[in-house]
Order: C-alpha cells, then sequence, then structure tokens
C-alpha cells in the first residue's frame, strides 16, 4: 500500500512557483512526467502522475495540481546509467535512481550517514512529453555530484589578469639579443602576437565577468539574508522605535527587495516551459511593486524593474509580454490590462475601476476645481500613481460619461460631466443639491 508522506512537502507561491531554499538554485525542468516505485520494492508510496519536474541544486521538486513534494539530492544514493535497447526506443524514457527512506517509511531529509536504521528504495521518473531527458539526466548528476546543500557559501576569487610586456621594434635586435623578424615575416609574427595577445585578453575578461556572475549571485543572496533580518527584527522593536527609523528600515527593505532574484527562470532551465514558468515567476514578482504604485503599474515600468531584478539573465520584450498574456490560463492574482489608447499596464484582480472614479469625481467636485478643473497631475497626486496614469484613468472615465475633456495650450484639463443633471423638459429647472448647483454657486463666488 502506498504511502501518503513519503516525499516531503513542497510550499508554493500563489502563481504555483515554488518557494526555494537559501542559496537554492534552478537547473533544468521536464513537463508531463510521472513519478513511480520499483515494483520489487516491500516498502512503497502512491505513485505521482503528470507533472513538471524541476531539478534544482539541492531538490528534485515535483509539482503537480493535486501535489507538490520534493527528493532531496542528499538522500539520493545510486543515479542508475540510461540503457539503450531495442525495447527503449517503443517506450517512454525512464530516469532511475536509488533513495535513502527512514525506518517508518519517509525520505530522508538530512545526510543519510548521519541516520541509522535506513534502507533503500528505487524510484523511477517516467517522462511521457518530448523534453530532452538525457539533458536533464546529465544535469541532475552534475548537481548530485556537486552537493551544493553542503556548502553554505562558496568564496569564488577573481583571476588576476596577467599582463603581457611588450618589447620596442626598433632597431634590429632585441633586448634578448637575437635577430628581429623584418619583411613580410615580421608583419605576420607581429600579427599573430597581436592575436595570442587579443585571445589572451578575452579570456581574461571572461574569467572576470564569471567572477563577478558569482559574486553577483552572493550578493543577492546576502542581501535576501538582510531583509529577512530586518523583517524579523521589525515586529520585536516597534515600541521601541520612532517613525523616521521605521521608514528607513521600510526603504531599506524596499531596496533589498529589488536587489535581485536568486534563482530567475532561464530558457537552460526551464526548458519548453520557459515562458509559463516566467510567467509564474514574474505574476510573484510584481506583488510588492504594485502595492506601492496604488494596484497599477506600468508594463515599461515593470520591463524594467523585473530585468534589474534578474541581473545577467535578462529577457526580451516579446518574452515579457507573452508571460503576461498567459496570465489568463493561471490562477494568479494579477492580470494584462490593454486601455483604449493602447496603453499596457499590470494590475492586480482585486483593482477596481469604480474606487478609481469616486476618487476622481470627490476631486473635480470640490468648489475650487468645479471651475478650473483637474489636470493629470492633479489626479496623479490624489490617487499616488504616476502621471501617465492618471491620464488613462481621466480618459476612461470621460468614456464612461463622468467627466468632460477641454484641451487647450497648456494642455489636456478635466471637468465634471454636468450634462446627465439637466433634463429636456425644463432646462431652467435646478435642483437644490445638485452638482450643477453648486458649480453655480462656484461661478457665482467668482465672478
Amino acid at each position: 500500500m502506498g504511502s501518503n508522506n513519503f516525499f516531503p512537502a513542497v510550499s508554493v507561491t500563489s502563481s504555483g512557483r515554488p518557494v526555494l531554499l537559501p542559496n537554492e538554485v534552478e537547473c533544468n525542468l521536464l513537463s508531463k512526467v510521472d513519478i513511480e516505485p520499483n515494483e520489487n520494492d516491500a516498502i512503497s508510496f502512491t505513485p505521482l502522475k503528470s507533472g513538471h519536474l524541476i531539478l534544482t541544486t539541492h531538490r528534485l521538486l515535483f509539482l503537480s495540481s493535486e501535489k507538490s513534494v520534493a527528493i532531496p539530492l542528499s538522500a539520493i544514493t545510486h543515479i542508475f546509467s540510461s540503457k539503450r535497447s531495442l525495447k527503449s526506443v517503443f517506450h517512454s524514457p525512464r530516469i532511475r535512481f536509488q533513495v535513502s527512506v527512514t525506518g517508518d517509511n519517509r525520505i530522508l531529509d538530512s545526510d543519510p550517514v548521519r541516520v541509522t536504521n535506513t534502507h533503500s528504495v528505487v524510484i523511477t521518473v517516467i517522462v511521457r512529453d518530448k523534453g530532452d531527458w538525457e539533458l536533464f539526466l546529465a544535469k541532475l548528476w552534475e548537481s548530485w555530484r556537486g552537493r551544493a546543500w553542503e556548502t553554505t557559501s562558496e568564496s569564488v576569487s577573481g583571476t588576476g589578469s596577467s599582463s603581457v610586456s611588450g618589447s620596442g621594434y626598433g632597431g634590429l635586435y632585441g633586448s634578448d639579443g637575437s635577430v628581429r623578424m623584418v619583411g613580410v615575416a615580421g608583419i605576420l609574427r607581429k600579427e599573430q602576437e597581436m592575436w595570442e595577445s587579443t585571445d589572451k585578453s578575452l579570456q581574461d575578461a571572461f574569467q572576470d565577468l564569471n567572477a563577478l556572475m558569482n559574486k553577483a549571485k552572493e550578493m543577492v543572496m546576502l542581501a535576501e539574508k538582510m531583509r529577512q533580518k530586518l523583517l524579523s527584527g521589525s515586529g520585536s522593536q516597534t515600541n521601541s522605535t520612532n517613525e523616521e527609523e521605521m521608514g528607513s528600515k521600510e526603504e531599506m527593505q524596499d531596496w533589498l527587495l529589488s536587489v535581485g532574484i536568486v534563482s530567475p527562470v532561464t530558457k537552460e532551465s526551464a526548458g519548453a516551459l520557459y515562458h509559463q514558468q516566467l510567467s509564474r515567476q514574474l505574476a510573484d514578482f510584481v506583488k510588492i511593486p504594485l502595492e506601492r504604485s496604488g494596484g497599477m503599474i506600468n508594463l515599461i515600468d515593470v520591463y524594467c524593474l523585473f530585468n534589474r531584478a534578474r541581473g545577467t539573465a535578462l529577457i526580451s520584450p516579446d518574452d515579457l509580454l507573452q508571460a503576461c498574456s498567459l496570465w489568463e490560463k493561471f490562477d494568479v492574482p494579477v492580470m494584462l490590462r490593454k486601455f483604449d489608447s493602447g496603453v499596457r499596464v499590470i494590475q492586480n484582480k482585486s483593482h477596481s475601476d469604480e474606487e478609481v472614479f469616486a476618487r476622481i469625481k470627490a476631486l473635480v467636485t470640490k468648489p475650487e476645481t468645479l471651475q478650473t478643473g483637474i489636470s493629470a497631475s492633479d489626479a496623479a497626486m490624489t490617487l499616488g500613481i504616476a502621471p501617465a496614469m492618471a491620464k488613462e484613468h481621466l480618459l476612461t472615465a470621460e468614456s464612461k460619461g463622468l467627466l468632460c475633456r477641454d484641451i487647450s495650450p497648456d494642455g489636456f484639463r478635466f471637468y465634471i460631466n454636468l450634462f446627465p443633471e439637466i433634463t429636456l423638459d425644463n432646462l431652467f429647472l435646478m435642483k437644490d443639491y445638485s452638482i450643477y448647483s453648486s458649480w453655480v454657486k462656484a461661478a457665482s463666488a467668482s465672478g
């Protein structure tokens, strides 16, 4: 009989992305995968059907609509090599490995050497899709041998570039007394030396770039640790901390959050599901920017913020747009919206246009604005958003009949629409408590 607690559980975000451990990075992904026990094993588990299998530096993560579990790489004791046979051509590819299991039929979460009373179970991964399972197997070997879970921090020292000293070419003899090559042979030799020097400089540059990228990952991890420390300390010191210090702490938390994403989704790690996984990671990323921008943010701003957080793993505008378009298929709390003017924004699904219109109406019906109207900048200050976004809200309110627009050399100004309060039966009838009455009083007071 299968055990339901055989695998450790995995926490997932609201968009369905796995919550990674500290210093854990995604390496590869396979879709439409089944995980089954070995028939010859006495202790078994309930088979897992039709899910995504994500390989990280620390774990194998199985994510499906029904269950999300993990297989720690530290529990794997042996990985079986794939055998080429005539039978393998006609059935789905299989990846088999052996894991250590405790006496109560659970996969080990710690080092098997330190735990007694263990036994081994063979697990089979069946790949139903056309993913590159051979590359996945190679990455699995690499991550398993790397044993990243044992390393808390890695110090990568950049290699210093050695300088190539050149001698002057004046005269027939060199500094060492040898005869210089002159004529065509000398030109060819000088060209060869120049190419060799350029090649060495490029190798040194790429070594420095790799060291810089590794350092950048370390800085991202350090920033995340500092942010968690600030969050844990802010609750206990609330009473003894003044408002200015609390504001600086919140600003520091936001800055640390924008430093980078520890494990950005890439085409190499996600494969055919690149845009799908990118869409889910983007949905998790935009939560805090949306909270700071009033529930709506321009797509261009999201592109800049997201690429800055991804560091060197940049994405194209087409990738971003395609990732946002996939939100309609997922159960995520954000959505992509396109205004009538063509401007695309990202907003929370809980964002209400009626609430925004009510705040705009309250602003435009003030006695001082009934005659002068409001601009996009005025609405931006009230709504706490960018003027460009405020203008889109004003144009939408105009299309709903709430506002009227006036175009002058000074730009757009919007006024409350008084026409719905005028009746055709009596054009001179004015209600005592209507907006039109307030407008007349304001006009009389200013005149």
